[in-house]
């Protein structure tokens, strides 16, 4: 699991605390005015108004908008003390309190149309845990489970569960919920395909019978009918994640497996474009992915982003795919371009691949990793063309990529990964030990450049990148029996002969 998107931290500082406190603000209200809907819904049960419950009941409501304030402080300071790069970005806390008001309002409206015990608790749990990581579904989910309790006690919804013998269902609600988004969580932490998602939905239903079962076994034949409702609230909590997943993923530029493994399908828009202009690029970003994914694996990385990370990381090829080498077919427009502007056009991939995946509103990093994966290093053939036809005299930062340099493991192992596959193809003799030479040049060349000063990789890190990508080159690039020249014929054409 992951969190929204790793490479849009920002420093929490006076601006980000204020803005950040009045988004909280904005959400308390947003909330208050579920309340009164969801109070508004119970006096419709009753013979009173809205304004007779509240005037008759004040002590009660003041204590629902105090518990609910006092839970909102508590994910404030959570945040403060843990996770103060989240509250920086408020995106994210919106995204947060959506999940909370979406999780509750579906709740809700299922316990007051249907029953109590029909409720997906499971879902924010499930959410969260896709969308922000273990650690933060693990606490959301101990809030959820206090709100909704305080929810059920402190309104109208506690008198009318009464009504239908329900109110031991509420007393034990918090354990009820806390207990199916915890075995949500631990179940749907290893989950990674769609169908996996929808059997985890029998999984929560397990606390849940236990708990019905306890508490409503003197009704006899209509327990059945309750475990029933249990049934159906984790099967639901588990379809609803999937239904509602997605949007959340778009509307919030979300990562999860989920959304890797649809952008790295040959079908999606930016790789069908890919191969349709610029195969030559296609081609190169699979053998990249196939060394990123295997060293992000050995290093314990995300293997999932690498993977995209190196599919998307040549886009920017697509403004002008004929001016690189793999999509070229013989002829090479450089020839005609002096090394300057030819510098200007190949460094330029960086940048515009960068801009593209942002504005196809693809995930931040996925465009941090395309302008990151060159960093600042010399475009090493024009300026030594360049050199040639001048005095010498030349700048050597004039003839380099940009950057930033790299500033994830992500970001570094695709930058070796990137120029390792493009130097094995220039390698006659593709050997373990050759390739192992070419590799570790690459390497060196770039720590002393000190291409990866910002990113926190490790000398043991590096020598790992080196063998695993070794390894996989000498695999994918293997030295095959050289066939006989023998021309078949078919049986029919011997048989006509021998006649």
């Amino acid at each position: 699991m992951r969190q929204a998107d790793p490479t849009e931290t920002k420093k929490f500082g006076k601006a980000a605390c204020v803005k950040s406190v009045l988004v909280f603000l904005a959400n308390y209200l947003i909330l208050l005015l579920f309340l009164l809907l969801f109070l508004w819904m119970g006096t419709l049960e009753q013979e009173e108004t809205l304004k007779e419950y509240i005037l008759n009941n004040y002590n009660m409501v003041i204590y629902l908008l105090s518990s609910i304030f006092l839970l909102f402080l508590t994910i404030y300071f959570y945040y403060i003390f843990e996770d103060r790069s989240l509250l920086a970005t408020v995106k994210n806390i919106w995204l947060i309190f959506f999940l909370l008001d979406f999780c509750i309002l579906v709740c809700y409206f299922f316990g007051y149309f249907f029953n109590i015990y029909s409720r997906p608790v499971a879902l924010l749990a499930l959410l969260v845990l896709m969308l922000l990581g273990r650690r933060d579904a693990i606490f959301l989910n101990i809030i959820f489970a206090l709100m909704l309790f305080s929810i059920d006690r402190f309104s109208n919804f506690s008198s009318l569960a009464e009504m239908d013998q329900y109110q031991a269902a509420i007393d034990c609600s918090p354990l009820l919920t806390f207990s199916a988004g915890m075995v949500a969580i631990f179940v749907g932490s290893k989950v990674k395909t769609r169908l996996r998602s929808f059997l985890t939905g029998f999984a929560v239903c397990i606390p849940m019978l236990v708990m019905i079962a306890c508490l409503e076994y003197n009704r006899g034949v209509g327990t059945v009918y309750l475990l029933l409702y249990g049934v159906e609230a984790g099967v639901l909590s588990a379809v609803l994640f999937m239904a509602f997943l997605p949007v959340f993923e778009v509307c919030f530029n979300c990562i999860t497996d989920y959304r890797l493994r649809e952008l790295t399908d040959h079908d999606a828009p930016l790789m069908r474009e890919l191969k349709e202009k610029a195969i030559g690029t296609f081609n190169h970003s699979i053998v990249v992915a196939h060394l990123a994914e295997a060293c992000a694996i050995a290093l314990g990385e995300d293997t999932a982003l690498a993977r995209a990370a190196a599919y998307y990381h040549d886009v920017g090829k697509l403004r002008q795919p004929e001016y690189f080498t793999e999509n070229q077919t013989g002829y090479n427009p450089h020839s005609e371009l002096s090394p300057e502007l030819s510098v200007d056009i190949i460094r330029s991939h960086a940048k515009d691949g960068y801009e593209l995946i942002l504005g196809r509103r693809l995930p931040k990093i996925l465009a941090d990793v395309a302008v990151q994966h060159h960093g600042t290093m010399p475009i090493k053939y024009f300026y030594a063309r360049a050199l040639k036809m001048s005095d010498g005299a030349l700048n050597i930062e004039d003839f380099s990529y940009s950057g930033p340099k790299p500033q994830t493991k992500i970001a570094a192992i695709i930058m070796v990964a990137d120029a390792s596959e493009a130097i094995s193809r220039t390698i006659s003799d593709r050997s373990p030990e050759k390739v192992e030479d070419a590799v570790r040049e690459i390497i060196e060349e770039r720590m002393d450049l000190d291409q990866f000063d910002e990113c926190d990789l490790t000398m043991r890190d590096l020598t790992t990148i080196k063998e695993t990508i070794v390894s996989c080159l000498t695999g994918v690039y293997h030295h095959r029996v050289l066939y006989p020249k023998l021309k078949l014929k078919r049986k029919e054409e011997e048989a006509k002969n021998d006649a």
